[in-house]
């Protein structure tokens, strides 16, 4: 892998397993529904302003990002979003490398919602 590639996320994520969804789409699969929400910003972000019920899981924070992924269900969808679109991205990719089966990113982040 190069540079550029690892820098700017390399391979094509899996359209099978991973899917942007506009705020449109993104609300109606959260929306008062018992699902894997979760904010990969950092906590101060989080305390500013989240998504209902979403859980905050710091993509930079590798060691507990990685422990706090542990703990959900990989065979349950998972939700993501950050600020922009860009860390959620980053964040389904280390989460479908760890084996969860399908990721769901927010297009455009929590400035779209």
């Amino acid at each position: 892998m190069s540079f550029l590639s690892s820098l700017f996320g390399g391979k094509a994520l899996d359209p099978d397993k991973f899917k942007v969804l506009d705020a449109k789409a993104f609300k109606s699969a959260v929306k008062n529904k018992k699902v894997q929400l979760v904010d990969v910003r950092t906590p101060g972000e989080y305390r500013a302003g989240h998504i209902g019920k979403a859980v905050n899981i710091d993509l930079f924070q590798r060691q507990s990002f990685r422990s706090s992924f542990e703990k959900l269900d990989k065979g349950k969808p998972v939700y993501l979003y950050c600020r922009s679109g860009a860390r959620s991205r980053k964040a389904a990719r280390k989460v479908l490398d760890m084996g969860f089966e399908k990721v769901y990113d927010l297009k455009g982040g929590y400035m779209q919602w």
